[in-house]
Parts: C-alpha cells; structure tokens; sequence
C-alpha cells in the first residue's frame, strides 16, 4: 500500500518494505552469480588462480564497501529531500555524489594500480599465488572509475525509490561479466586465452557498459532524478554529503581492516584455507545480498519517512526490514548449509579445500539471523543519518572481539577451524547492540542535530 506523506508516494508498512527490497535483493543475486561464476571459471587453474581471484574481488569489495560508506550520506540527504517533495535538492546532491565518487574512485584506480604488489604481499600471499594476484589487480584498477561511477548512480536512484532500474542495469551487467569472463578466460571468439586475467578483463568491461548505460539514461532525462551539470563545483553540498556519510565509511575502513587482518591470518595456515575462506564467502553471499537488500530498502523508507516528518512509519520500516530480513536469510543460510559440500566441490575439487569450505558454511551459515540483524537495522540507522553508531558497532565487535579473539587463538597455535569460529561471538553481540540502539529511538534525532550544527 501507498501513502501520501509529504506530497509524495512513500510505501508503507512490510509490504512497502519487501516492494522496494525485491529488486535490489535480484540485481546482489545476480553479482553474487557472477562472482561465483568468477571463481568456478578461475577454478580449475588450481588454487593460486583462486587466490587471485578472491584478492582481485577483496580489494574490489573494499572500494566498493568504502564508496558505499560515503554513499551513505548521499542515501540519507536524497531520501530525506525527496520525503519531503523536494526533488530539485535531490537532484543536485546526486550530481554532487558523483563528482566526489568519480573523485574518490580515481585516486583509487591509481594507488591500486602503484601499490598493487605490496598491497598482496599484505595479504599474506606468497609465490604464484603472490604473482597472479598482483597482475589481477593491475588489471582490474583502470576499470574503477567506471565502478564508481555506476555504484553512484544506482545509490542515488536506491534513495528515491527507483530500484527497477538497477535491476535492469544489473542484470546487462551481469550477463556481460560472465560472458566476457567465460571468453577471456578461456580464449574463445578468437580472444587471447588471458587465463585468470580474463576474470578481470570481463567484470572491468561490464562495470563500463553499466556505467555508460546510467549515465546516457541520466543524460536523456529518463531517470526520476533531474539531471544537473555535473561540471559546476559545489563544496557546501559535497561537504555536507561527505560529513553524513564519513563515519559510514570510516565503518567500512574499519570492517575492511578486520577483515583483512582476519584473512592475513588465515593466509598463515596456506593457500588452501584462504581459498576455503573465499568460496565460502561466495557461497553464502546468495544469503548475504539478501540482507543487503532488506538495508537498502530500510535505508530508504526511514530517510524518506523522516523528511515527511513521520517518526512511527519510520520506526515501522525499520523494524518490518528487520523482521523480512531475519526470515529470508535463515531460510537462504540452512539450505546453504544442507547442500554446503556439493557447492564447495561445485567450487574445486581439492578435498581440503572443500573440507574448510563446509566447516566454514556451517558456522557462518548459522548466524544469518544475527547478520540479518546487522544488514537491516545497520541500514535503517544510516538512512536516518545516524552513521555513527554502526561504526562504533563495527569497530567494537570486529577488531576487539573477532580479530582480537582470532590472534589470541593464532598465537596458541589453535587450528584454522578455531580461528573460522570467531565468528560467532562477533555476530552475536553486534545483534544485540543494534536492537538496542534502534529501540531507543535517539536514531530519529541525529540529523536534526546536524542540521543544527
């Protein structure tokens, strides 16, 4: 059901909630396939192509976590403005979102590109595991900037509502990363057998394609959100954007510390374990993008609830979100786990490899309720500006719980499985620290206090 709240059409209630998340639960799924696809084309050139591959996607994963963090901002201040029938101001600070992530992705594409090597020597990777990640990075660095630029447009459309959109971007896209990942890898049509490059030439060609097609349907005024040049200089709004959506990526710089630290320490254990840790990463994301999509779609309805000045739609979004959220994973993540050794040995084949890929599944798989937690309630507090708190949730439970835990355990020469097991206790704190703070209701304050300041 639609509402009129504040002169535009806000959905209302779960089914408001799950119309808005749908579309962005399909267009993760089909990322999460083309990463998966990634690594099963990569697969049978043995476990150092595998490790590329999941460096290549981590490092990808990191900019895109980090973008997405700043992209917070963005997502509150558009939701909010268009919540309250301001769709001009909407449109201004997406033009000014792409400016400052067009920015931000090419400083990025060119420190990648400088510092690739001994960004994977910190990952703990040595030999050829160490030679083939470094060249898959080289490879996939120039194409950055159109993966901003596409991660901008597809955000900014997120917040006003327009999810069918990247639905359609995303599915090209996709069809066109395996496509071109399947030729380059292998060497069809004529092409160069590229080997594992190839997995990075195809995702760097689609990220361009998806890009071009935004922007020409920016251009032509074919997108809900007016088109603003993006050559006039704003600081005062860039400035706004990026002080909302700082402490959400500092959150992420955070994360993406934890999670690099924790799989340093996994790369001490050897290539198979870090490649057990990356396929079960990529199986369970079909569970995790789901979450991702209930956060988006909670990001947008307390943002734009809040600009139509209604605090009980706002909470009810947020708690609705929650609720979805918690069912779809469950469901995604016991399946995923009932089937998680067929899936590792879809994977490779490389008996302990697939052996660490299941005993990860399992622990990780069980706590998709708690993480459904995380990804929906995360996702509301940022929508209503408050970006804060995820980030002191973060960087409490992963660096000083999971990490932490991690290299006490590494130090007393505990077992990879052991160290897979830290998991658990960081989840579960972070659920209870989310409901928490969203049951106080102080999250529906922040931006007025911004805006005060």
């Amino acid at each position: 059901m639609e509402v009129l709240d504040g002169g535009v059409k806000i959905p209302r209630g779960s089914m408001g909630v799950w119309t808005l998340a749908w579309p962005s639960i399909i267009t993760n799924l089909f990322y999460a396939t083309s990463s998966i696809i990634a690594i099963k084309v990569v697969g049978n050139l043995g476990p150092d192509a595998i490790a590329a591959a999941v460096t290549g996607q981590r490092v990808t994963f990191i900019l895109q976590a980090i973008l997405t963090g700043v992209l917070a901002g963005s997502t509150a201040l558009i939701a909010r403005n268009w919540g309250a029938d301001n769709k001009l101001e909407a449109g201004i600070f997406l033009t000014r979102t792409l400016q400052l992530v067009l920015f931000l992705s090419l400083i990025s594409a060119i420190c990648i590109w400088q510092l690739a090597e001994p960004l994977v020597r910190f990952f703990g990777l040595k030999d050829q595991a160490l030679v083939l990640s470094n060249q898959y990075l080289k490879a996939i660095s120039p194409f950055y900037i159109a993966f901003g630029c596409g991660i901008a447009l597809i955000t900014a459309l997120r917040a006003v509502g327009d999810v069918k959109t990247p639905l359609f971007i995303g599915l090209i896209m996709n069809l066109f990363a395996i496509f071109f990942m399947l030729v380059f890898v292998n060497g069809w049509l004529g092409f160069p057998n590229f080997g594992v490059l190839g997995a990075a030439y195809g995702n760097g060609v689609s990220f361009v394609i998806g890009a071009s097609l935004l922007i020409v349907f920016w251009l032509s005024n074919q997108l809900p959100v007016q088109y603003f040049s993006i050559f006039d200089l704003d600081i005062i709004r860039i400035k706004e954007i990026f002080k909302v959506g700082l402490p959400a990526a500092l959150e992420q710089v955070v994360f993406q510390i934890g999670i690099t630290a924790f799989l340093i320490l996994v790369a001490y254990y050897g290539t198979e374990a870090y490649a057990a840790y990356g396929i079960g990463v990529q199986i369970l994301s079909f569970s995790f993008v789901i979450g991702f999509g209930f956060s988006i779609a909670g990001a947008t309805l307390v943002g734009q609830h809040l600009g139509a000045k209604n605090q009980d739609q706002a909470r009810r979004a947020g708690w609705g979100a929650m609720r979805l959220s918690i069912i779809s994973m469950t469901f995604f993540g016991v399946v995923i786990t009932i089937f998680a050794e067929p899936l590792a040995r879809f994977m490779i084949d490389n008996d302990e490899v697939v052996r660490l890929t299941v005993i990860f599944i399992w622990l990780l798989g069980s706590m998709q309720p708690l993480m459904a937690i995380e990804f929906s309630l995360g996702g509301a507090l940022r929508g209503a500006g408050d970006t804060k708190t995820p980030l002191a949730i973060t960087l409490t439970c992963l660096l000083f719980i999971r990490v932490f835990l991690a290299l006490i355990f590494f130090l007393l020469d505990a077992r990879i499985e052991i160290i897979f097991s830290t998991l658990v206790a960081d989840y579960v704190v972070k659920g209870f620290l989310y409901i928490a703070r969203f049951r106080s209701d102080r999250w529906m304050t922040v931006m007025k206090a911004k805006e005060g300041n």
